[in-house]
Order: C-alpha cells, then sequence, then structure tokens
C-alpha cells in the first residue's frame, strides 16, 4: 500500500481540523465527527490519524498555552499544510467524479 495514501478516517479528520479552524485539536475534531457521523471515533484513533496525517505532512501541529480547567495541560492545535489542503481536495474530485458519473435515470448507478 502506497505510504501516501489517505484513509477514509485521514479524510475525515483533515475535514475536521478544517472544519475546526484555529480550535482544531483532538477533542474539538472528534466532536465534529460525531456531529456529522452521528457517531464518533475513538479519541485514541482521531489522534492516531492526526500523526499519520503529520507523518505524511498533512498536518502541522503546535502546543498551546496552559489552561486552568485542564489542571495547567497545554492542548495541540492542529493546522492543514498546503499538501493536506491538496489532498483533501483531491479527494473530494474523485468522489465528485464519481457522483458525476451516477445517472439517475440508470436507478441510481445500476442499485435495486
Amino acid at each position: 500500500m502506497e505510504r501516501n495514501r489517505m484513509r477514509e478516517l485521514e479524510e475525515l479528520v483533515l475535514l475536521g481540523v478544517m472544519a475546526a479552524g484555529d480550535d482544531a485539536y483532538g477533542v474539538s475534531i472528534q466532536r465534529l465527527l460525531e456531529e456529522e457521523l452521528g457517531t464518533a471515533p475513538s479519541l485514541g484513533a482521531v489522534y492516531t490519524a492526526l500523526d499519520r496525517c503529520a507523518q505524511k505532512g498533512w498536518v502541522r501541529s503546535k502546543m498551546g498555552d496552559p489552561t486552568p480547567v485542564r489542571g495547567g495541560r497545554r492542548r495541540r492545535y492542529y493546522r492543514l499544510t498546503r499538501e493536506g489542503l491538496a489532498r483533501v481536495t483531491e479527494a473530494r474530485n474523485v468522489r465528485e467524479a464519481f457522483w458525476n458519473r451516477v445517472v439517475p435515470e440508470a436507478g441510481a448507478g445500476g442499485v435495486g
């Protein structure tokens, strides 16, 4: 399997990073995924996907300031890189190209 192949959870996590904006950290991304999917991947799965995306150069992270709410612990915030934006845009384009092939008169692509 190609090292830089995007997995489905990676794509969703990248979209979560984009949607969360400046507040993109593990829990906020998990909450967004739960809102959109109706179920949430585990926080560990979210962080694993974020780590893979960072290794592939699709996100970068920085530590935030300590917060009293978290007992002085700092959050790690994520942002997409240009490469990450290019990859998630490419995934969208591929999906849209397939959806554009669906012919409603043919029973939604032969289903049914």
